[in-house]
């Protein structure tokens, strides 16, 4: 039998993809399923690893099969013990660490529901979740306790190498009794549109269709050495990052701790890293380090998220880490739907371009009336899903060949004096400029043209004189004469969502109080 794993080309994903062999990845069915086994007990070799991680404190932890497997049916057997059933939520807010992937497997292996909680949230942001998904337990580490219980969570425990000692005598397999269909995991979205993101739904058989995006997303085969740097509490981390190789018995990394980019960098060499998945927003931190050429690499394929990445930064990846960096394009709603294939030496990786749709999805950019948009013209994304078109509330547009281009979020249009402005194109020329670090677009408040392009702008050094008019005409050269920045405002951060992700709302809305305040 010739299983998905063994086809790289995008020709042979059009060609052999059917959701049966999908299924033909895992061991269990639809009556008889658990991410746990399917991710960690089946794949326990000896002193196989799992988990490799960069902690930001300087050292390394290597993480095996057995070490999780067997500390995770004790947890399991442990919330036996306390009363907690098949489906009862269990909170786990931990850094990634042998702590974190013993609990939230051993929570996913005992039938409870996990839900993962990013450890840098307080007391509101925990009584925000708490209040919502009220979970039986609530597993986090001695210092981020007090504020659990701050943020009126109960039965507050904290998982730390004395808790996963004191199980020790308890059986080190244990017995699964959960279904495809069985709620596994109940994860917030980091978008911050509302006091509380949605939270999503997963059951046992997700990770199934998960692999759509491991396969031809992400490009996992057997034999990488993968990382993600993304927090495990969000959608890209724990299922792209971690879920997805686990599943198909390939090592794992990622990052523990206060990010540092030149720390990310150090252990991408010191691990040897074949695959890597992050965020756009981690590779333009890297470049700004001005380390990255202090280490050798190992890179067979890259692969980015969140939000487009800049030329500058794409062109800059390549150069040093010798390979292009591949779009993934989707959301924790509705998965991954289009994607540039790593792997795939196929498939020509067009500047700018998300990829074409992965296998068995069918994507269209649409006008406001449902029609299908031409090529080349901007609408918004949709995903057909059960015969039904699903809206990803992005714009964007497709070209004559089928690659998919991001044409920004919906509502980061710029309507200007009549014109329609994308925040994205305009950040991408601004960031192209020699000064610029990071940068942000959104469309501010104007008497006279309704809206005018803002640039807030981080710099890698000091503002210098005529720095303004310097970064305008350099956008002027790249875009048409109407998409320049009228506004720049040179700033020391930019507000983000806990995914990485520049959080323009935050900008508009500070833009609307200065005017609500000047009026």
């Amino acid at each position: 039998m010739t299983r998905l794993t063994e086809f790289t080309s995008y020709e042979d994903a059009q060609k052999h993809y059917s959701k049966e062999k999908l299924w033909e990845l895992f061991d269990g069915d639809r009556e008889s399923f658990n991410i746990a086994h399917e991710c960690i007990d089946r794949h326990v070799d000896g002193d196989k690893v799992a988990l490799r991680i960069a902690h930001s404190a300087g050292e390394d932890e290597i993480i095996t099969f057995e070490e999780i497997s067997r500390h995770s049916a004790q947890i399991a057997h442990y919330l036996d013990a306390q009363g907690i059933k098949k489906g009862d939520r269990v909170a786990v807010m931990i850094e990634p660490s042998l702590a974190f992937y013993s609990a939230m497997f051993g929570v996913i292996k005992s039938g409870a529901v996990a839900v993962p909680m990013f450890s840098l949230f307080g007391p509101d942001g925990i009584q925000l979740r708490v209040g919502d998904c009220k979970p039986s337990v609530f597993f986090t580490n001695a210092e981020k306790a007090p504020d659990a219980i701050a943020g009126g969570a109960k039965n507050v425990t904290v998982v730390d190498q004395d808790f996963l000692e004191g199980l020790s005598d308890l059986p080190a397999r244990y017995e699964l009794k959960t279904a495809g269909r069985d709620l596994a995991v109940l994860q917030y979205t980091s978008g911050t549109t509302r006091a509380l993101p949605a939270a999503v739904e997963h059951s046992h058989q997700s990770i199934v269709t998960l692999m759509v995006a491991a396969l031809y997303a992400t490009g996992i085969r057997p034999g990488d050495r993968f990382f993600c740097p993304s927090s495990p509490a969000w959608g890209h981390g724990l299922w792209h990052g971690t879920f997805a190789p686990l599943a198909l018995g390939v090592s794992t990394g990622t990052f523990s701790g206060r990010f540092d980019p030149v720390r990310l960098l150090k252990g991408l060499h010191d691990f040897r890293i074949t695959n890597l998945t992050a965020a756009a927003t981690h590779y333009r931190m890297m470049r700004n380090s001005g380390k990255a050429e202090s280490f050798s690499y190992f890179f067979d394929k890259l692969s980015f998220t969140g939000e487009p990445i800049d030329s500058e930064t794409a062109t800059y990846v390549e150069k040093v880490f010798g390979t292009k960096v591949r779009s993934m394009y989707g959301t924790t709603e509705i998965g991954v739907i289009i994607s540039n294939y790593p792997g795939a030496n196929d498939l020509e990786v067009r500047d700018g371009a998300m990829g074409k749709a992965v296998p068995g999805v069918e994507v269209e950019v649409q006008r406001a009336d449902g029609s299908a948009a031409d090529p080349g013209e901007t609408g918004e994304l949709m995903v057909k899903k059960r015969g039904v078109w699903f809206p990803t509330k992005d714009l964007g547009r497709v070209d004559e060949d089928g690659y998919f281009y991001h044409g920004g979020r919906a509502d980061d249009v710029i309507i200007s004096a009549g014109w329609t402005i994308g925040a994205v194109e305009v950040e991408d020329a601004v960031l192209s400029h020699p000064a610029v670090a990071e940068c942000a677009v959104i469309g501010a408040p104007d008497e006279i043209r309704g809206l005018v392009v803002k640039a807030y702008i981080i710099l890698k050094g000091a503002e210098t004189p005529g720095l303004t008019e310097s970064i305008q005409n350099h956008v002027r050269a790249r875009l048409a004469r109407h998409e320049y920045p009228r506004q720049i405002e040179f700033v020391t951060d930019l507000p983000k969502t806990p995914a990485g992700k520049v959080n323009r709302k935050i900008l508009r809305d500070q833009e609307a109080k200065k005017l609500a305040a000047a009026e």
